[in-house]
């Protein structure tokens, strides 16, 4: 029988994956920019987004049909497919194809990873589990940061893109690791999603819970995405060193996962929540001070303090996904992350594309205060989001 750890390892190793493909972005945004205009290239994350939202709804039905294994597999051979082919062909236009094909893949896989977590976790143990998966996926960041950092300032920096061909060789490790695993596959409902399923959806709290989720990868994309363009555009600080200090972001949010994968044995989500985002807040404001006041003398301690953000705004991702996760039926899980991965998709576009005006109009400078206007809203919507229970009829 396969143990909890067994089939942890893989889960983690997968998202480990995905964050690497989605968030190789910060690169592909540098090497470009010379290329293409800030404003065209916040429109490009949206060839991966939009396909990722679209096709999420209507890949539970398969999913339902091949299992949450295979499909997870599935998504891991187009994704070793499309990193192979990358390199080899030298047009622009494939990178738009490329990325449609990564966030279909991982549409396919985020829905099959909760799914197994929620099928073979149980309460607290399923929120730890979570926080660990979701901790892989900002190890992710770090490594491809670091990864495409050193490539690019190495003597083969015209060579970038076959650092996907080591990315594809992880996924054929992770499709050789899933492949003997014995889970627990429990069907989805019967019901269509416009129908019983979309009525399960449409409950206050769930509604709360969708739009946190927007705003929160909103947030996430404005920094995983264009902080290296914030660091080398406002401190003139090499692409080296711009993609290296945005990997620390990506360090200290694997760091927060990690310790949220054990505080949630022992505390109240609502209580880890606040702390993160009271933090959150301080940390943005003093920012924002060292900017507008400080700027010519301490402008050099942004590298530092920005990304101390990752400890605080990481966990709160996984502990708003594992409250809803815990209190839904097994058998709408298909469907309840279709839609997590609508919210996210959407929230991750128009991140991009926020983020993208902000530094075509040239307001860069005021960074930390358009990323604290979305996280006053989460903060308000936790609250609600607390205080809302539940209720739904189990023989539905």
């Amino acid at each position: 029988m396969t143990s909890k750890n067994q089939i942890k390892l893989p889960l983690m190793f997968s998202f480990l994956i995905f964050s690497m493909l989605l968030n190789s972005m910060g690169a592909i945004i540098l090497q470009l920019s010379s290329q293409i205009s800030y404003a065209g290239l916040g429109f490009l994350e949206s060839f991966k987004d939009i396909p990722m939202a679209v096709i999420s709804l209507f890949c539970v039905n398969l999913i339902s049909k091949t299992g949450n294994k295979n499909a997870l597999i599935f998504s891991l051979i187009f994704i070793i497919l499309s990193c192979i082919a990358l390199p080899l062909v030298d047009a622009f236009w494939f990178f738009k194809i490329w990325l449609s094909i990564v966030g279909v893949s991982f549409a396919l896989a985020k829905i099959s990873v909760f799914s197994i977590i929620k099928n073979n976790y149980k309460d607290k143990q399923l929120a730890s589990t979570i926080s660990s998966v979701d901790a892989a996926f900002m190890f992710g960041i770090f490594f491809v940061n670091i990864g495409f950092g050193s490539l690019l300032t190495s003597d083969y920096a015209e060579y970038w893109k076959f650092g996907f061909w080591i990315i594809a060789l992880f996924s054929i490790i992770t499709v050789l690791m899933i492949r003997p695993l014995e889970i627990i596959e429990i069907p989805a409902s019967e019901k269509r999603i416009f129908s019983g399923g979309l009525r399960f959806l449409l409950k206050p709290k769930i509604i709360y819970f969708f739009i946190i989720i927007f705003l929160m990868v909103l947030v996430e994309q404005s920094f995983n995405s264009w902080l290296p363009s914030f660091y080398k555009n406002n401190l003139q600080i090499s692409t080296y060193f711009a993609l290296q200090s945005s990997a620390f972001l990506a360090l200290f949010s694997f760091f927060g996962r990690l310790i949220t994968s054990k505080l949630i044995l022992r505390f109240h989500w609502f209580r880890l929540v606040l702390i993160c985002l009271c933090v959150i807040f301080i940390i943005l404001g003093i920012s924002q001070v060292l900017i507008s006041y400080f700027y010519e003398d301490y402008k050099y301690l942004l590298i530092f303090v920005i990304p101390l953000i990752g400890l605080f705004l990481a966990p709160l991702y996984p502990l708003y996904n594992s409250e809803i996760l815990n209190n839904i039926p097994a058998k709408k899980t298909h469907y309840f992350v279709s839609i997590v991965v609508i919210c996210s998709s959407l929230g991750s576009s128009l991140g991009s594309i926020y983020m993208a005006m902000i530094f075509y109009h040239k307001m860069s400078y005021f960074y930390p205060i358009f990323i604290f206007l979305p996280l006053l809203i989460i903060f308000g919507l936790t609250f609600v989001l607390n205080k809302t229970q539940i209720t739904y009829d189990r023989k539905q």
